[in-house]
C-alpha cells in the first residue's frame, strides 16, 4: 500500500507519518472550506440571474451553517466508529454531489436543499473535529500547533480562493467557478484516498512525541450507536458551566466570522462602489493574516493562560467590527481592518480546543468541542440570515456589524469568568 511505502521512506528520514496526515488534511480542510466561502462571491450574479433577494439567499447559507454546526458532534462519533478516511470520503462525495446538482437549479427551495441542507450535511462531516481528531490521535507533542495550522487551513480556505472565484464569475459566470470547485474536492478526495489513515498503528508507528518504540495495539470495536455517543456527551458536559461559557462566546465568534464577513463583506463592499473582485481580494488579504494569526495563536496556547488568550482575540475583533464603518471604505481603512480582522479571524480555535481538553478530557474532547463548535455555526446562520434581513429591510448591512462588534466585547469578559485550572501538587 502506499500509505506503508511512503512510512517507511518517511521514516528513513526520521519524519513522522503524522506530518502526513496534517499535509493531507490540510488540503482537504483548505478545499472544503473555499467550498464554504464561496457563496459570497455568488450572491450578487444569483441576484442578477434569479432575482432572488438577498434574505432569501441568506436564508439557504443559514440552513448551511447550522447544519454545518450541528454535524460537527455526530462527525466525531461517526469518525470514532468508522474511521477518519471513510468520513472523510463520504463528505466530499456528498458535497460534490450538491455542487454538481446546482449547476442545475432555477428556484430558490433548489438553493435551499442543495446550498443549504446538502452541503451543509456533507462539509459539516469534517468540519473542524477532524483537525481536532488528527491533533489528538497522532501526535503526543505539538498538539497546539497541529490544531492551529489545521484551523488555518480552515479559515484560509474560505478567504483564499474567493479572488479566483471572483474573477472567474465576472468573466465567465458563477458555474465556471462552481465547476473549478468541484474539480479541486475531486482532488482532496483523490490525496485523502491514497494516504489518509485512521491511527499511527495502522502504519506500525506511535503518535508523535511518544518515545516507546513498539506501534500501540489496535482499538477495541467501537458499536456505540451514533446518537447515544454524541448526545450522551452534549448531556455530560451541559452540567458544567465551563460548557456553555465555551458555547456561548463560540457561539458569538461564528456570528462575528463566517456567519457576517465571509458572507455579506462582499455584496456591503458593492454598496460603497468598491467591485467585487478587490472585494474579494480584502478577504483573502485576511486569509494570510489569518494564516499567521492562527498558527501563532496555536504556538502561544501551549504556553500561556487560554482565558487571557481569548480575552484579547475577541476583545480586538470587536474593535475592529465597531471600527470597520467608521473607514470610509477607503484603500487605507480597509487595509487597517484586514490586517487587524485577519490576525484574529480564527485564533480562537486553539485557546477553545485546549480548555474543552483540559476540563472534559482527551477522550471526550472531539465530541464535545464538536458540541461547542455547533454553537460557532448557529451563531454564524443568525449572523447569516440577520445581516441579509438588515440589507434588504433596512437598506445597509452597518447594523449587524455594530451589532457583532458589541457581541465580541461580551465575548471578552465572561470568558474570565472560567476559573483557572488547578495547577498540579509537586511531590
Amino acid at each position: 500500500m502506499i500509505s506503508n511505502w511512503l512510512s517507511a521512506a518517511l521514516a528513513r528520514r526520521n519524519i513522522h507519518y503524522g506530518w502526513v496526515m496534517v499535509a493531507v488534511t490540510f488540503l482537504t480542510a483548505l478545499i472544503s472550506a473555499g467550498t464554504v466561502g464561496a457563496p459570497g462571491v455568488f450572491i450578487v450574479p444569483l441576484q442578477k440571474e434569479f432575482g432572488w433577494t438577498t434574505a432569501e439567499i441568506s436564508s439557504a447559507l443559514s440552513i448551511r451553517f447550522i447544519l454545518f454546526g450541528l454535524m460537527a458532534p455526530f462527525a466525531a462519533a461517526l469518525m470514532n466508529r468508522y474511521g477518519l478516511r471513510n468520513v472523510t470520503l463520504s463528505a466530499l462525495l456528498i458535497v460534490v454531489s450538491g455542487l454538481v446538482a446546482s449547476l442545475a437549479m432555477t428556484k430558490v427551495w433548489h438553493l435551499m436543499l442543495l446550498w443549504g441542507v446538502v452541503i451543509g450535511l456533507g462539509t459539516g462531516m469534517t468540519a473542524l473535529v477532524l483537525g481536532a481528531t488528527i491533533a489528538a490521535r497522532w501526535f503526543m507533542a505539538r498538539r497546539g500547533l497541529v490544531v492551529g495550522i489545521l484551523t488555518a487551513s480552515v479559515a484560509t480556505g474560505q478567504l483564499a480562493f474567493l479572488p479566483l472565484l471572483a474573477s472567474l464569475t465576472d468573466a465567465y459566470g458563477w458555474r465556471l467557478a462552481l465547476t473549478l470547485v468541484c474539480v479541486m474536492l475531486g482532488v482532496a478526495a483523490f490525496a485523502v484516498l491514497m494516504v489518509m489513515r485512521d491511527r499511527p498503528s495502522d502504519v506500525g508507528l506511535r503518535p508523535f512525541g511518544d518515545e516507546r518504540t513498539e506501534p500501540l495495539p489496535a482499538p477495541p470495536p467501537n458499536n456505540m450507536p451514533i446518537m447515544a455517543a454524541a448526545l450522551g456527551t452534549l448531556r455530560d458536559a451541559s452540567k458544567s458551566g465551563v460548557f456553555w461559557i465555551l458555547f456561548a462566546t463560540f457561539f458569538i465568534c461564528g456570528a462575528s466570522t463566517n456567519g457576517l464577513v465571509q458572507v455579506h463583506l462582499i455584496p456591503m463592499c458593492l454598496d460603497f462602489g468598491i467591485p467585487q473582485v478587490e472585494a474579494a481580494s480584502l478577504l483573502a488579504a485576511m486569509g494570510i493574516f489569518d494564516f499567521v494569526g492562527t498558527i501563532a495563536s496555536g504556538w502561544l496556547s501551549d504556553r500561556y493562560d487560554n482565558r487571557w488568550l481569548l480575552f484579547w482575540y475577541y476583545g480586538l475583533r470587536g474593535l475592529s467590527l465597531l471600527f470597520l464603518p467608521f473607514t470610509d471604505f477607503s484603500f487605507y481603512g480597509l487595509s487597517v481592518f484586514a490586517m487587524f480582522y485577519g490576525l484574529d479571524w480564527i485564533a480562537t480555535v486553539p485557546p477553545t480546543v485546549r480548555l474543552t481538553a483540559q476540563r472534559f478530557g482527551p477522550e471526550r474532547a472531539n465530541l464535545v468541542f464538536g458540541w461547542i463548535f455547533a454553537g460557532h455555526q448557529l451563531g454564524a446562520g443568525v449572523a447569516a440570515f440577520g445581516a441579509g434581513l438588515s440589507r434588504t429591510v433596512l437598506q445597509t448591512y452597518l447594523p449587524a456589524f455594530f451589532v457583532a462588534g458589541a457581541l465580541c466585547v461580551v465575548a471578552a469578559l465572561i470568558v474570565l469568568a472560567i476559573a483557572r485550572p488547578p495547577k498540579p501538587v509537586t511531590a
